[in-house]
């Protein structure tokens, strides 16, 4: 779901969860030690314990204990596995064979160990979302409702999607949260149906400016009904992820996907419901909170090899990559070695959609031994170049190049 997307990952739950044991812990102990002193409400003492010294160690070791388990299951609850939580469900009829396929042209992949594969796998995937436990939908169940400012309300179920024409396209997603060379962005082939073809159902009304999307668990995304609408662009209902249908933590049974927006204002996971409204009068989950009310994905750029900090022999060394700016596309990737740039070799894209490879071979015995820095920029279809100004992640997404130190010799 994307944080704004950002925002509650799991670890950042983990946290919360730490956390608020850890106050419970604080206020049990020191409540506990207090205890037989004058009540701050009134003037009877409250009974209690011998808290000796060697009682209230053995009181804190054992409440630790109890936190660190609750702690543990907490982890365990946001990585699915307690309450369910297997990476992909079973039982479910395969798909059709997609009317229209996607492959990949010939030279999208640059092979370079260490770069980020063109495809990512799906247990490689990022997650991020506000599930504190994996919904667990039942695609025998489950139906998607069309409903709003449409001229007729719409009830598909799983089966009824499956029987529209299938397509498959490669998209390349991200979270608003990402950090200037982050790795809250990836890949995939995704398979589903055209959300137009859904939405032609329903009959959009004119009036209609705003196209939500909500959650199993009640998440909300909003985004513009006029950039589900361009024709320049395919929004889907996927149903499939790789090949395979869509894993629990990415969305069973369907899920948004939509090219050229972060996750927290489009990509609904265990999607229920589309809802046709207005841009005034309804926020997604995160707007309320600080994040912008449109989130178009920025350009960016990341160095996967090498390693910031890493030291390189002299000789050739492989500086390489991704680079992203679904939907306009990437025509250009520039690296700066001690701030001269040069242009690097970039994969074919396979669509405006998706990320780019790039490398560039350094000749690290030239450079001479020593600190040296690296920094990538990438302009995007359009001719613009991305920006060196930083800027955090919040409100709609982080600016600036990354760049990293290398030490030769």
């Amino acid at each position: 779901l994307g944080s704004p997307e950002a925002a509650p990952t799991s670890a950042m739950i983990v946290a919360v969860v730490a956390a608020i044991s850890g106050v419970q812990v604080l206020s049990f102990l020191l409540g506990a030690a207090g205890a037989g002193r004058t009540a701050a409400g009134g003037p009877k003492a409250i009974a209690a314990p011998d808290w000796s010294r060697r009682g209230f160690l053995l009181q804190a070791a054992g409440v630790a204990v109890a936190s660190s388990v609750a702690g543990l299951v907490g982890r365990r609850l946001l990585e699915g596995e307690v309450g369910g939580g297997g990476p992909t469900p079973g039982g479910t009829a395969a798909l059709p064979s997609p009317a229209e396929t996607a492959t990949l042209p010939a030279g999208a992949e640059i092979s370079e160990p260490g770069i980020t594969p063109l495809v990512v796998p799906n247990d490689r995937f990022y997650r991020i979302d506000t599930a504190l436990i994996v919904p667990n939908v039942d695609a025998g169940t489950w139906r998607l409702r069309v409903h709003g400012m449409v001229d007729r309300e719409v009830s598909l179920s799983y089966a009824d999607l499956s029987e529209l024409p299938l397509f498959e396209q490669y998209v390349t997603i991200a979270c608003v949260s990402n950090e200037v060379g982050g790795n809250l962005v990836g890949n995939a082939k995704w398979t589903g149906v055209k959300l137009r073809d859904v939405l032609a159902m329903a009959g959009v009304q004119s009036g209609a400016t705003q196209l939500v999307g909500r959650s199993a668990d009640g998440w909300t995304a909003g985004m513009p009904t006029a950039w589900v609408m361009a024709p320049s662009r395919e929004p889907m209902i996927a149903l499939e992820m790789n090949g395979a249908p869509l894993p629990r933590v990415h969305g069973f049974p369907a899920r948004l996907i939509v090219p050229g927006l972060y996750g927290y204002v489009s990509a609904t996971k265990w999607l229920t419901e589309l809802q046709l409204t207005t841009l005034e009068s309804f926020d997604g989950y995160w707007i309320p909170l600080g994040w912008a009310k449109k989130g178009p994905i920025l350009t960016q750029s990341r160095i996967d090899v090498p390693q910031n900090g890493s030291s390189v022999a002299a000789g050739r060394v492989p500086i390489a990559g991704i680079a992203w700016a679904p939907d306009r596309g990437v025509s250009k990737v520039e690296v700066a070695i001690d701030g001269v740039w040069q242009a690097a070799q970039i994969s074919t894209p396979i669509s405006k959609a998706t990320w780019v490879q790039w490398l560039v071979a350094w000749d690290a015995a030239a450079a001479g031994p020593g600190a040296h820095m690296i920094e990538v920029r990438a302009t995007d279809g359009t001719g613009v170049v991305q920006t060196a100004d930083r800027t955090p992640p919040a409100p709609d997404g982080a600016r600036g190049h990354h760049t990293i130190q290398v030490t030769v010799g």
